[in-house]
């Protein structure tokens, strides 16, 4: 189609009286992970070859008023077109080099489950292709959409967005141990290093850090995350921080063992591999107590080192351009994520919301997927970010129910509230306990910085809709017998980002969610409670005899581990003694990505009706003495999971447990016990003996078989009843 300067003049008016915005973006294809670049300084065809977006990779994206878009490569000004009058082989290829909107000149974005873009012709229907065949050259040729035609449309990472500029007021007093970092900041990797070179070691040790990245672009950085470490980005969407470099977990143990991987997380910033382990790929070698939430990985992730062992990890909110390698991951849950692609299985791989799941189900070998279609409700975890006036705030998600996908995509705030910093009272570890409760009782929400606090009372969190939030692992401690976190029973709770340690003296329990005999209904504003990381032993001698009790109804929990220690000081069957990890006595608790291992009887126990697990991974204890010190009312052993007789409806998904016995002898007859009735039901269960010793009898009451030593038979059932 051939226009005259009179209709094309008349098009452009038209279209620049009706254009809605204009957003300046990068294009990355999905095929190669290679920017899109207006070549020839924007005049000439477009090619996806640039690994790195500078100025000739920056494209303004205008929004024309009827419902398509056209790109102006910014380095010139001029309009892409997708040009059908070129001859041969240059049919459709786009290129940048009009002055005018016209017809050529007019796209579709589609948005993918993945979260990537095509981008179709208004004139022609078909699909723009970054042509590997032809070495990344940008043409409108396809009918269909597949990886080749798949972009990623991020802000521009020139600069940071103009709705997230760099604080302009007084900065919070975070504290010594939150280093907050911008792209200029001198030195900027030596103190990375720093960090990561005294955290690394830091197994058992009192050290937490918390690393916040402002908005922009950190070029060529890379991030060793250690112990007790915690990577913030201060965008209010993940894209406005990004780091073109690393970021990576390396296993902790000899022969690439990441087992012992535990307490670093990662969270609301992008990340580009250019340095990672080749191929655009980061190394994410991590086990239990590992949150990685809100993450934009422009690349692939493997979830090992080379080819040593891992052991259990968490997504949620995240988006990975490329393809996700779990590699020798044991186990894994990813909630409300999205990815191009991802391979790997090994005892249980759960997907809660996830729109592009792996294809095959367990218990199939190498597709021993579960998979469940909606997240029936949830509440993100909240977080800290600069505002668009340039302050510190927090944000509070929005209750969600039947949810797939991130919540941010297409650069979409997530949906909730904001709540300025000066709402919170910034706890430090010299801060007493009286002082933290009398903040709670004035109406204060609490951010606890990164420290260990030895508390000599409870915190009592009693007015409703009271946000806690813990950054950089801070640590909770009392060595007088006094739990350390006891709440009302009301609405909107939100408890996230908190480590808390038994000490030397009994508590009881170390959080109690709603007093003993809670009743009210909080269908309408749920409490949530967010990676809580549970440990007793391990630093020192503690002991406990529930880590956390639930008796609220409507609880919400998102990601927890509760360990009794295996390993480290103050660890044997009397120096750590603790029962159970778990006890549900409210009615409608829903619980995502439940690690509990090592308790002296059930790890779990749930009297509640109503209540849901989605992924639960549990080793039983290491250390029983004989047989006949660890036999419970039903038999030989404690069974794991264990579901009250009373109970009349129970559901939950994707559960593997192990035994890794040190002494001889010894038996789990079961490994999950339940009443048998209709509503009680359960699916995708495996279990595993590690070691030479004993073993697991069956799986779920009485069925299921009786695992092989050394892993050499790992019995499974897909449903029961």
């Amino acid at each position: 189609m051939q226009w005259s300067t009179r209709q094309a003049v008349a098009m452009a008016a038209m279209l620049g009286a009706f254009a809605a915005s204009a957003d300046a973006s990068t294009l990355r294809a999905v095929a190669n992970n290679n920017f899109v670049s207006a070549t020839a300084t924007g005049t000439s065809f477009l090619n996806a070859t640039a690994p790195v977006a500078s100025t000739w990779e920056d494209f303004e994206v205008i929004r024309n008023g009827n419902g398509t878009v056209s790109f102006r490569a910014t380095i010139s000004g001029n309009i892409v077109s997708a040009d059908q009058g070129l001859g041969a082989p240059n049919t459709n290829r786009l290129i940048s080099n009009r002055q005018a909107i016209n017809a050529w000149e007019q796209f579709t974005l589609e948005t993918q489950a993945n979260g990537t873009v095509a981008i179709r012709s208004a004139t022609t229907g078909l699909y723009v292709s970054a042509d590997l065949n032809r070495g990344g050259l940008l043409v409108a040729d396809r009918p269909a959409v597949q990886a080749w035609e798949q972009f990623v449309l991020s802000d521009t990472t020139t600069t940071p967005p103009p709705t997230n500029p760099p604080p302009t007021g007084t900065t919070p007093d975070f504290g010594p141990n939150v280093h907050i970092y911008n792209p200029s900041t001198p030195n900027l990797q030596g103190q990375i290093d720093g960090i990561y070179n005294a955290q690394q070691p830091n197994h058992f040790g009192p050290r937490r850090d918390a690393i916040l990245l402002t908005p922009g672009t950190y070029n060529n950085l890379r991030i060793p995350v250690g112990f007790y470490t915690q990577v913030l980005g201060l965008g209010s969407h993940p894209d406005q921080v990004h780091v073109n470099g690393d970021l990576r977990s390396n296993a902790f143990l000899g022969g690439d063992n990441a087992t012992q991987n535990f307490w670093r997380g990662a969270e609301n910033f992008s990340v580009t591999p250019s340095q990672g382990i080749g191929n655009n790929t980061m190394q994410w070698a991590v086990s239990q107590a590992i949150p990685f939430r809100r993450m934009h990985v422009r690349g692939n992730i493997k979830l090992n080192q080379n080819n040593g062992w891992s052991s259990g990890g968490w997504f949620s909110d995240v988006l990975v351009d490329g393809n996700v390698n779990s590699a020798s991951q044991q186990q894994w849950i990813s909630r409300n994520s999205q990815w191009g692609s991802w391979s790997g299985s090994n005892w249980n791989m759960v997907f809660v919301g996830v729109p592009n799941a792996p294809a095959g189900n367990f218990p199939t070998g190498g597709q021993r997927y579960t998979k469940i279609a909606q997240t029936p409700v949830i509440r993100e975890k909240p977080y800290l970010f600069i505002d668009a006036n340039g302050s510190y705030a927090v944000r509070v998600p929005s209750l969600g129910t039947n949810t797939a996908g991130i919540t941010w995509s297409n650069g979409a705030t997530t949906p909730g509230t904001t709540l300025p910093i000066s709402s919170f009272f910034l706890a430090k570890p010299s801060d007493s306990a009286a002082t933290i409760n009398g903040q709670l009782a004035a109406g204060k929400h609490i951010l606890f910085t990164p420290g260990t606090y030895v508390l000599t009372q409870t915190l009592q969190v009693n007015n409703p809709n009271t946000v806690i939030l813990g950054i950089g692992f801070a640590t909770l401690r009392s060595d007088n017998g006094q739990p350390l976190i006891k709440t009302a029973d009301v609405d909107g709770l939100t408890i996230s980002g908190l480590f808390l340690d038994a000490g030397r003296a009994e508590s009881g329990v170390l959080m109690e969610v709603g007093p003993s005999g809670a009743s009210a209904s909080h269908a309408a504003n749920p409490i949530a409670l967010h990676d809580l990381f549970f440990r007793i032993g391990g630093a020192a001698a503690g002991r406990v005899g529930i880590a956390l009790s639930i008796n609220a109804n409507n609880t919400i929990v998102d990601h927890t581990w509760l360990w009794r220690a295996d390993h480290g000081d103050g660890v044997s069957w009397t120096d750590n003694p603790s029962a159970n990890g778990l006890w549900v006595n409210g009615n409608d608790v829903t619980i995502y990505g439940l690690f509990v291992e090592h308790f002296q009887q059930h790890q779990v126990v749930w009297n509640g009706n109503g209540g849901r697990v989605y992924f639960y991974q549990s080793e039983i204890p290491y250390d029983p003495p004989s047989q006949s010190a660890w036999n419970s009312p039903t038999g030989r052993g404690w069974a794991s999971y264990k579901v009250s007789n009373n109970v009349t409806s129970h559901e939950a998904w994707g559960l593997g447990i192990y035994s890794v016995f040190t002494n001889g002898g010894i038996l789990l007859d079961r490994a999950i016990e339940v009443p048998t009735n209709n509503g009680v039901r359960f699916h995708s269960m495996i279990s595993v003996c590690l070691g030479g010793n004993g073993g697991i009898v069956h799986v779920i009451n009485n069925t299921g078989s009786q695992t092989g030593c050394n892993a050499s038979f790992t019995p499974t059932v897909t449903s029961f009843p």
